[in-house]
């Protein structure tokens, strides 16, 4: 079963971190994929642009409005994720339980429902 673990991220949980403790951080986070990589769960992982950076689509009858910035306006923000494939529910909550970002903001594990 594959699971989306959703990197919520709270930029104040990051306010007066040194450029060692980021690195640190991206060092802790890069360690689990890589251990989940041989595992052999990891389908993908990567962080995401901030969220100034996105772009919001919303297509309405014959037209398509483009706005820039997130979709929300909220303090957290979706900061990167990992797909996982792994045997149940069970198993997609212990993995992200342990990923190093939760201590910075929240994990939201979401199952993958396959369209075909």
């Amino acid at each position: 079963m594959r699971f989306l673990c959703l990197v919520i991220v709270d930029p104040a949980r990051f306010e007066g971190l040194t450029a060692a403790d980021h690195q640190a951080i991206t060092a802790d986070s890069l360690a689990y994929d890589d251990e989940l990589k041989a595992r052999g769960i990891l389908v993908a992982a990567h962080a995401l642009g901030e969220p100034q950076t996105a772009t919001t689509i919303r297509a309405r009858g014959d037209e398509t409005f483009y706005t820039d910035g997130p979709f929300a306006e909220l303090k957290e923000h979706v900061g990167g994720f990992i797909l996982i494939d792994v045997r149940d529910r069970d198993e997609a909550l212990a993995v992200a339980s342990r990923i190093p970002m939760a201590r910075y903001g929240a994990i939201e594990v979401r199952e993958v429902r396959a369209l075909r």
